[in-house]
């Protein structure tokens, strides 16, 4: 069978997706040997909604909620991966993502690109349950990888916990009940010094 038109975008966007292996995030997989990518980083997040979806604050579409998992870091393939504490790298970076989305997903056939530019947009939007959760992970997967890695990128980079708590504001909405677990796991972190406690 000849290679037509739509495989041969599904192929694009496949190859383009490799790349992702390759964009290294500020974080430290656990062990902090090394910075993690942003391809591990999305696996990881699709794995956690796949077994922590009854910390979702209503029933949600699981699978919806994994796929948006899958593709909300497709973007930094373009922009980059902008750290989560990095102030100037915030002025600019959903215009870098918009710009990101476009071309990526416009490399897929009209309607599947359609669909998962859907899937990113819903998830920097945050406004269904299924976004919500999925950015309430987000955050609770980057607190263990620091806790795990004896500080990580707070250590690093002098976050402290003041900081920490802002970012981590995220699971109170999207993962109530996983919210008493991120005050306790901070207070642990605060005692273990691995987390400068200026509140």
């Amino acid at each position: 069978m000849a290679i037509d038109e739509r495989l041969q975008q599904m192929m694009d966007f496949s190859d383009t997706l490799d790349q992702l292996k390759s964009v290294y995030r500020k974080n430290l997989i656990m062990d902090g040997s090394r910075e993690e990518n942003s391809a591990e980083h999305s696996w990881h997040m699709a794995i956690l909604c796949m077994f922590m979806d009854e910390y979702a604050p209503e029933k949600i579409d699981q699978f919806r909620a994994m796929k948006m998992m899958l593709i909300h870091d497709v973007v930094e393939i373009d922009a980059g991966d902008t750290f989560c504490y990095d102030e100037k790298g915030y002025e600019d970076k959903a215009e870098r993502e918009q710009a990101a989305a476009d071309r990526i997903f416009g490399l897929l056939p009209e309607e599947m690109g359609r669909e998962l530019r859907a899937l990113w947009d819903e998830f920097e939007e945050c406004e269904t349950p299924e976004a919500a959760f999925a950015n309430a992970l987000d955050r609770f997967q980057v607190l263990r990888q620091n806790l795990r890695s004896d500080g990580g990128t707070w250590r690093l980079y002098d976050i402290p916990k003041s900081r920490v708590l802002v970012r981590m504001g995220q699971v109170r909405e999207g993962a109530p009940k996983l919210w008493p677990v991120v005050l306790e796991l901070l207070d642990g972190a605060v005692r273990d010094g691995i987390l400068k406690d200026d509140t």
